[in-house]
């Protein structure tokens, strides 16, 4: 195809000027790799180095990590322009491929004629050539995708979305756009961002002195999303399987590694599952979409384990990975997840030697106790030496909408831990039962009229359906081994943080 398109394009150009030439992406000119055609590129400066004759430029689009050495004959090229090509500044560059003289390089560009699309002051910009911390990156995320990093964190996260998107797309699923907007807390957290047009310097106040939500846009308390789980819900009993892939909102006033205020969840709603089928839903979904990775992302993978490499140099010893970056992704790959319900999970913690010896930061005592990050990596990483899922939670940690089972202490919860990360995945078998339904609302004081239309779906053709939800920028983590979450998404929002 490749071969195709270049045939069908210098036919053409043998009919236009060099000027009238169409661009070639950099990764298109590298993979093809041919010599003595013309071809024109454009792209951003990531480095010049000049001798008294010669200069070599290393030019990138941001369609490879990889950069298009440009040539230049320094006798045939303005002293003026050449003072314009510096690191940061964009040009477009027509020209023959050559064989490369270098390295790690197939083919060079050998100049014949120079544009100059924007310069760049050389003193003044951010990214010069040489190691930044993440920490300066982020103060600078509107030039920090320009960096091989976050060039290849973005580039696996496009490839995720689309993996994504075509495997619900294969297997029957219709997209579902939830709301953005919505009155429900989903799971009755309360961390919400409020969404209002009332004026806050003079809001308008009931006779009992609370504010007036009537005279409000939506005449009703409104904020951004925590979940389109609900709304996923309604369109399940109607389509029987759908998914949302959109943008949901927690103002959790955290500021660890792994919360972000705004952030992407991936929620397939199903109907006619029960809870077996949707953890073998979750299991094929995250092994096709990590395929793809391994499958698509190769270069940028291979970057980014090394990258991982030499950051754990500077971690302590029992904070580094036993695994490589593609180790990790092939064991997710390569085996059958293990599934082991919550109440034999709590046993194996108790008797655990890090519950033992207290090392745990968090000690398992006994039934109920709600797992953390390292009782999930323990099960995951020592223990089974593979991804696991555990099911079966008491019901009293978990949310009203999970179905009971009969036993009366647990409901069908099903969550998904992989090594590294520890949960990934968290789903359930919806309660489908109105009385039950009900009846777990009032215990948990959420207030039937909130919920008028989600309790009517159970009146009316009610079915056994399930459902889960992927945090998508830890799904993004997971894949490329980025320590922060905030480095996943172009532009993270966290308290304090709304630049850009």
């Amino acid at each position: 195809m490749i071969l195709t398109f270049f045939a069908l394009f210098f036919n053409d150009l043998n009919r236009s000027t060099v000027s009238e030439s169409k661009r070639i992406k950099i990764l298109t000119i590298l993979q093809d790799a041919s010599t003595g055609i013309e071809v024109k590129a454009m792209g951003w400066v990531r480095t010049k180095r000049a001798s008294k004759n010669v200069a070599f430029v290393s030019l990138n689009d941001g369609s490879t990590i990889k950069n298009l050495q440009v040539v230049l004959d320094v006798d045939h090229f303005d002293d003026a322009l050449l003072a314009k090509i510096t690191t940061g500044a964009s040009i477009s560059v027509v020209g023959k491929l050559a064989e490369s003289q270098g390295a790690g390089q197939t083919v060079e560009l050998l100049a014949e004629s120079i544009e100059v699309l924007g310069e760049a002051d050389a003193e003044k910009y951010p990214l010069q050539p040489k190691r930044h911390s993440l920490e300066f990156l982020r103060e600078i995320a509107h030039l920090r995708p320009r960096t091989n990093t976050f060039g290849a964190v973005m580039r696996v996260r496009h490839n995720l979305a689309f993996a994504i998107h075509q495997f619900f797309h294969e297997k029957g699923f219709f997209h579902l756009h939830s709301p953005v907007l919505t009155s429900s807390d989903a799971e009755g957290a309360g961390e919400t961002f409020k969404v209002t047009t009332l004026d806050l310097q003079q809001v308008p106040k009931s006779e009992d002195g609370s504010i007036d939500f009537k005279k409000d846009f939506f005449e009703k308390e409104t904020n951004l999303t925590v979940s389109g789980q609900l709304e996923g819900e309604l369109a399940a009993l109607a389509l029987s399987e759908i998914y949302t892939f959109g943008p949901t909102f927690r103002a959790e006033n955290s500021n660890t590694t792994r919360h972000l205020a705004e952030f992407w969840m991936v929620e397939p709603e199903m109907a006619f599952y029960d809870l077996q089928d949707n953890i073998a839903l979750a299991e094929e979904m995250l092994k096709r979409i990590i395929r793809f990775a391994l499958e698509h992302c190769e270069e940028d993978l291979d970057f980014l384990e090394k990258r991982e490499q030499d950051e754990q140099k500077n971690r302590p010893q029992n904070e580094r990975s036993e695994l490589s970056l593609l180790e990790r992704l092939q064991l997710v790959v390569d085996h059958d997840f293990e599934r082991v319900s919550y109440t034999d999970a709590i046993r194996i913690l108790k008797d655990s030697k890090p519950n033992k010896k207290k090392k745990f930061q968090f000690l398992i005592e006994g039934w109920g106790a709600d797992l953390q990050s390292e009782h999930e990596r323990f099960l995951v990483e020592k223990h089974f030496k593979k991804p696991v899922v555990l099911f079966d939670y008491p019901k009293d940690i978990k949310a009203f909408y999970m179905r009971q089972n009969d036993d009366g202490k647990t409901v069908g919860a099903m969550d998904v831990l992989f090594p590294g990360i520890g949960e990934i995945v968290g789903g359930s078998q919806r309660e489908e039962r109105l009385d039950r339904l009900t009846q777990r609302m009032g215990e948990m004081g959420i207030p039937e009229e909130d919920l008028w239309w989600y309790l009517e779906t159970r009146k009316y053709g009610t079915v056994p359906h399930s459902g889960f939800g992927l945090g998508f920028e830890r799904m993004v983590q997971f894949v490329t081994g980025m320590s922060n979450i905030r480095d996943v998404i172009a532009f993270p929002r966290t308290p304090g943080n709304c630049e850009f």
